[in-house]
């Protein structure tokens, strides 16, 4: 059967991790264990308990089986991604997304503790006899629910955890049908965008800094002169060109600023030029180190306002 990595799209509007699920049969075929107030396996009496789940999320180069209408296959997610989709998940603010059985939206569930193995002899989770490899992500949930404890943790309706997310297929996009994934996204985004800000009346600023337009100007300028070759999307180059035009923009495109250039800030170490690589040509497009200082900057003001 074929195996086929899954990938994260910062990019993308919709992409990585956004609730975590807790399922009877969970993919990856790790189950949680529930935490009381002793810190025993077993469940304690209501009254002492903590009420706290633990267990994998996702688990690096592990299989998961899949099927299509057309056929069988297997389904992967590097240490990198996994890494990648455990930093997304709560920057973006997902700690008390969560579903049951990925159907039924549940309230009261939240995600107190994620953190990626680093160590295998030392790590919180070899203390309740979970004997998962380096790499794996790993949460602890909270459950401040009654019905989902009572009936489906303590029944063991319920044994595991299970992500929801968007991810991009590695192995079976073509390069023609990346790129028109990328415009088919580019163009959802800019619909988002704009009933975000008109539709919705939602507020957006133009309020950042010279040197953030003059980054993404620079790109633009480079790129003109010598070409875009490989590197960037659709959205990256839209975002150069709103940045560049000193457009308003709305406070989702400033959360993914913030995502983007957080990320990619690694880059730059590799990359110190606009013709070495695709790394810091695409940061300045974003708004380069300027971009997320504003970015980082707005929305703790937003938050406080």
């Amino acid at each position: 059967m074929r195996i086929v990595e899954l990938l994260i799209d910062e990019e993308a509007l919709f992409s990585g991790i956004e609730a975590i699920s807790i399922v009877d049969r969970p993919a990856i075929e790790e189950n949680f264990i529930a935490l009381s107030k002793e810190h025993k396996v077993q469940l304690a009496e209501v009254d002492n308990e903590k009420r706290i789940l633990m267990g994998a999320a996702l688990i690096p180069n592990k299989n998961i089986y899949r099927q299509s209408e057309e056929e069988e296959y297997y389904i992967y997610f590097s240490d990198d991604t996994v890494r990648q989709a455990s930093e997304l998940f709560l920057m973006r603010g997902n700690q008390n997304e969560s579903t049951l059985e990925h159907e039924a939206k549940l309230n009261g569930l939240s995600v107190v503790e994620s953190w990626i193995i680093e160590d295998d002899v030392h790590d919180k989770s070899r203390k309740f006899g979970m004997d998962l490899p380096v790499g794996t992500w790993m949460v602890s949930m909270k459950v401040n629910n009654d019905d989902v404890w009572e009936n489906y943790v303590k029944t063991g309706k319920v044994s595991g955890f299970s992500i929801e997310g968007y991810f991009t297929d590695k192995i079976e996009m073509s390069e023609d049908d990346l790129l028109n994934s990328l415009d088919s996204i580019s163009l959802l985004e800019e619909i988002a965008d704009e009933l975000e800000a008109h539709t919705m009346n939602l507020k957006s600023f133009s309020d950042y800094p010279d040197a953030v337009s003059n980054n993404a100007k620079n790109a633009l300028k480079w790129a003109e002169e010598n070409g875009w070759g490989s590197c960037g999307t659709s959205v990256g180059k839209r975002r150069a060109n709103q940045l560049a035009s000193k457009s308003a923009i709305t406070v989702s495109t400033i959360k993914r600023m913030r995502s983007f250039l957080a990320r990619h800030a690694g880059d730059l170490k590799s990359s110190k030029s606009y013709s070495d690589g695709c790394g810091k040509l695409m940061y300045d497009a974003w708004g380069g180190k300027a971009g997320l200082r504003w970015a980082e900057s707005k929305l703790k003001q937003l938050e406080n306002d």
